[in-house]
């Protein structure tokens, strides 16, 4: 069973900075890719970013331009560096890792969440 623990999560007014972080305990698949999903209340859970253990990257249309996903391979790490942060912003951002084995079979681990608002 892989973990993931995120942190980083918090509250903060528009336009302002947060920087998610989220360790992955070692596993013995080889990894696809990373990224970050988020849910807002009454809503269903979205993509927000991916990268590949290669840094190719994937982002919503919604946060082009204004948040960045990184990964340390060496350290099992992903981060999600989100500026000029919105209200729209507002959500429970979860870890997500998705990899594969020898045989094909496929593996897929959620972290337990962290809660991002945006309010003035």
């Amino acid at each position: 069973q892989v973990q993931l623990v995120e942190s980083g999560g918090g509250s903060v007014q528009p336009g302002g900075s947060l920087r998610l972080s989220c360790v992955a305990s070692q596993y013995d698949f080889v990894l696809d890719h990373m990224g970050w999903y988020r849910q807002a209340p009454g809503k269903e859970r979205e993509l927000v970013a991916t990268i590949t253990r290669g840094g190719n990257t994937n982002y919503a249309n919604s946060v082009k331009g204004r948040f960045t996903i990184s990964i340390d391979n060496r350290k099992n790490s992903v981060y999600l560096q989100m500026n000029s942060l919105k209200p729209e912003d507002t959500a429970v951002y979860y870890c997500n890792i998705e990899g594969y084995d020898t045989w094909e079979t496929e593996y897929e681990y959620w972290g337990q969440g962290t809660q991002v608002t945006v309010s003035s």
